[in-house]
């Protein structure tokens, strides 16, 4: 879980360390993670991709429309706002989770919950405020329709847990490249911005979702939560060491109430793990 929020750190640096459009930088992240599951998912199963994707059907269709989108509002976010704005507002997604489960299949949630959900939404209300006057309002809001994406997929994977992940995140990958193909200028990419986004897709997106995928077997689901706050405390980091990106007054203290709301609420989720959630 720790590499695979590692891994996942270093996208807002990378997409700020190439030159390509938005459209463009999606579709060479998008390509490359997809040959990188497919290649991996069909060895270890010895199957076809389009075979396992047949065997998900309609339902992993659904999941892996909700992480195409995810994904490429997170390139545009990170084009239209700070690093440390997209990967804040992004956090916020099991939150929506939260509310997505108990709004489409009936989940309890605590009231602890309610209360960290309250926190966090006190927090995202401050980083969008101050956006709006930066001409950043954009990119927050695409943060927050990641967040609700990527928190509709795992709803749906909640309700299906049938749903294979793996191939549903290589159909995702998919999906996104070929959206993105006409819109992108792919043959006026830079070798050096393609070496960066093939690190961008196979190392950043593909390592770390195989990686994620491995750790969240082997942990509780709160401590699994706890180690993934690393990737929001490290990707706006990277870019302050490499590019000196700074981030703002009102994202230190909305983005300090959203990271407070998480740690409090994981922590006290690992107390009780039999709890709702």
């Amino acid at each position: 879980m720790a590499f695979a929020s590692i891994c996942w750190s270093t996208g807002g640096l990378i997409a700020r360390l190439v030159v390509t459009t938005p459209w463009t930088t999606s579709l060479w992240r998008s390509l490359f993670a997809s040959l990188f599951l497919v290649l991996v998912l069909s060895i270890v199963r010895r199957r076809g991709i389009v075979a396992q994707w047949r065997e998900g059907g309609r339902p992993m269709l659904a999941v892996a429309v909700c992480m195409a989108l995810a994904s490429t509002c997170f390139i545009f976010s990170l084009a239209h706002t700070s690093v440390a704005n997209t990967l804040i507002l992004i956090s916020t997604g099991p939150y929506v989770a939260g509310l997505l489960g108990w709004l489409m299949l009936g989940e309890r949630v605590a009231p602890r919950t309610w209360a960290t959900m309250a926190v966090a939404l006190a927090g995202a209300v401050v980083m969008v405020s101050d956006s709006y006057g930066r001409g950043a309002i954009v990119g927050d809001l695409l943060a927050i329709v990641m967040a609700v994406s990527f928190a509709t997929a795992t709803v749906l994977v909640r309700s299906r847990p049938e749903i294979p992940m793996a191939p549903a995140a290589a159909l995702a990958t998919t999906l996104t490249a070929l959206v993105a193909l006409p819109f992108s200028e792919p043959l006026r990419t830079a070798p050096r911005d393609l070496a960066l986004l093939a690190v961008f897709g196979v190392g950043n997106y593909g390592a770390g979702f195989l990686l994620f995928m491995a750790g969240a077997r082997l942990i509780p689901a709160a401590q699994s939560a706890l180690v993934g706050m690393l990737e929001t405390v490290l990707g706006p980091l990277w870019v302050w060491l490499v590019l000196n990106e700074r981030p703002g007054a009102a994202t230190l203290v909305g983005g300090s109430l959203i990271l407070a709301a998480l740690l409090a609420n994981t922590l006290l989720e690992r107390r009780s793990p039999r709890g709702a959630v």
